[in-house]
């Protein structure tokens, strides 16, 4: 999805103990809650779930570095 294109903005490109979840611009708590109101407009409700199931996932991530690292 193109909302991973933030993820050129930084160095290392992947960083496997980093948790993308509120450090990436298009992953940031702020844009997650823009994401959530555009679930009440109906020609943007498609768009809208894709983004927030993709930032389920990349939370799913965060969670199991969590889990792994402790």
């Amino acid at each position: 999805m193109m909302v991973d294109l933030d993820h050129l903005l930084y160095t290392p490109l992947f960083d496997p103990n980093r948790c993308g979840i509120g450090f990436h611009p298009l992953h940031s708590y702020y844009s997650i809650a823009v994401y959530g109101i555009m679930l009440f407009f109906p020609k943007m409700r498609i768009v809208a779930i894709g983004l927030i199931l993709h930032m389920f996932t990349d939370f799913q991530d965060c969670v199991c570095m969590w889990y792994i690292n402790n």
